[in-house]
């Protein structure tokens, strides 16, 4: 058991280091070359591509194979991630909470809760593939 929560706790800091450099490229990158929300539409799927192929390595190794069990994984790191990201808005960025949560609305043009949903089911994914 102990094993698995050090290979969890892995993998979410493998998701939000990999996350962190994507969203620098994104706005250091992608934003001055096509602008900010052809940038997030264009991140959505890279960041998804990101976070597969990070769950891609390091899922298979954690013995998971129920469908309950891989969901739960993706529903943790989901909610790992949603909170890394508030917590880096709040204390890095020093953004209000309008504009935290202004990422998670796809009305405003921010598909970050897309990309949670999606982080959801990485797990049962790979581990079906």
């Amino acid at each position: 058991m102990q094993e698995l929560i050090l290979r969890v706790v892995a993998l979410c800091l493998a998701l939000a280091s990999a996350e962190t450099l994507h969203g620098i490229f994104r706005a250091a990158v992608l934003v001055p070359k096509v602008g900010k929300r052809q940038a997030l539409k264009i991140s959505i799927v890279t960041g998804s591509m990101l976070a597969f192929t990070v769950c891609f390595w390091l899922v298979p190794e954690m013995g998971l194979h129920q469908s309950w069990q891989l969901l739960a994984l993706g529903l943790l790191l989901a909610g790992f991630m949603a909170s890394f990201d508030i917590i880096l808005a709040k204390l890095v960025l020093k953004l209000s909470w309008k504009k935290v949560f202004k990422d998670f609305d796809p009305r405003t043009g921010n598909y970050l809760l897309f990309g949670l949903i999606g982080l959801v089911f990485w797990p049962y994914v790979v581990m079906r593939m």
